[in-house]
């Protein structure tokens, strides 16, 4: 992409860079001018039009449009759901656990989904932990416990907790190698890790919009790979799974043979203008260079900080590094606080204080962190 705007230009769509530094992406995206805009709109479509639902409802096959480009896939192949726990839901509610219960998963998944797998066990599901060793995990890992009874395998893209970067492919095709199907949560990786699901060769993949995708919450896309069949149909339904859920007729429940089947209600309009804000902006720019520069930028906060003496969680090799750096702290909300009397926003989770970075982070972003967490030791 020979005119990709340069990380300033980029920043420039962002304006709390003006008196902030925003650092806490993993959370949720800087607010972009194009967001504002497009909220904007919808506001003004209301107040024009009353209840011009043509308008929206392209709005939303503009989302799942923008999203599917994104990953390499047909429009056909995403679900518009409210969230990446209502995705994985529908995923789990239409396999057949009894006949192959196993469920893999990961103590670094994000906890709404193991909560999603855990409450499969109901139905005969029998869920095994992937443990992580010094906050890694590695393919050889999960082959410990994926067997012929496994039916899912689940992997995030990148962990939550520490900005782990996981072996998606080589899961995936550790899971098909078994007869098992993968699941991947890229929430915390998608719009700064590069993705094109038929190399990674997964069956489903969901993500949201409100992260790194810089929209706001209330819509996820759920990718459905193109022939799958589900043991048991969606037993969460709603018009907008339907054939045509124009035809408004309470007595017949059929189900479209793509991705669409697992959609339920009206989807969040506001959201899907959102979405696509932040879709246009990340279609601007290449999710390689992104990454690359993204990964300059965490390699310098973690020396950074090294360099202070600070203890990190987050993997100390380029490589298995995503797009965040996880700084160990007894009281992380606590410094999260104090930074935020300094407008830097970061986000603390468990035990750590994740500082997540964008493309349109620079490097005097890292110069205002780091002193801060030095005056904020210093007062300790």
């Amino acid at each position: 992409m020979t005119d990709q705007p340069s990380p300033a230009a980029f920043r420039a769509h962002f304006p709390a860079f003006a008196d902030s530094v925003h650092l806490a992406s993993c959370s949720q995206g800087a607010l972009s001018d194009a967001l504002t805009a497009e909220l904007f709109e919808f506001q003004h479509t209301i107040r024009e039009h009353g209840a011009p639902w043509d308008k929206w409802m392209a709005k939303v096959a503009e989302a799942r449009a923008l999203f599917a480009r994104l990953i390499g896939a047909d429009a056909d192949d995403i679900a518009v759901v409210p969230s990446a726990s209502e995705g994985a839901y529908q995923v789990a509610s239409t396999q057949a656990w009894p006949a192959r219960p196993g469920i893999v998963t990961t103590d670094l998944e994000f906890p709404s989904l193991g909560h999603v797998w855990l409450a499969q066990q109901g139905r005969g599901a029998d869920v095994r932990f992937v443990a992580h060793h010094d906050g890694l995990v590695d393919t050889e890992d999960y082959a410990a416990l994926v067997t012929e009874r496994t039916q899912l395998v689940s992997v995030p893209l990148v962990s939550y907790a520490n900005g782990l970067r996981f072996p998606v492919r080589e899961v995936a095709a550790l899971a098909r190698e078994n007869g098992a199907r993968s699941f991947v949560d890229a929430y915390q990786g998608l719009g700064v890790e590069p993705v094109d699901v038929a190399e990674l060769g997964c069956d489903y993949l969901v993500s949201g919009s409100l992260k790194y995708l810089l929209g706001i919450s209330g819509i996820a896309f759920l990718y459905v790979r193109p022939g799958l069949r589900d043991a048991v149909s969606p037993p969460l339904t709603g018009w907008f799974g339907r054939t045509n859920p124009f035809e408004f007729d309470p007595r017949h429940l059929d189900y479209p043979e793509h991705a669409r089947r697992f959609e339920t209600g009206t989807p969040s309009i506001p959201s899907a203008y959102g979405a696509v804000a932040g879709l246009k902006l990340m279609r601007q720019v290449d999710a390689h260079r992104v990454r690359a520069h993204i990964g300059g930028l965490t390699g310098q906060l973690q020396q950074r900080l090294l360099d202070a003496g600070e203890q990190l969680r987050s993997p100390l090799e380029d490589a298995r590094r995503g797009p965040l750096v996880a700084l160990a702290d007894r009281d992380p909300d606590a410094l999260a606080a104090f930074l935020a009397g300094r407008r830097i926003v970061c986000s603390a989770r468990g035990d750590v204080l994740r500082m997540s970075l964008h493309y349109y982070n620079v490097e005097s972003d890292l110069d205002a962190v780091v002193a801060a967490i030095a005056e904020y030791r210093a007062s300790q």
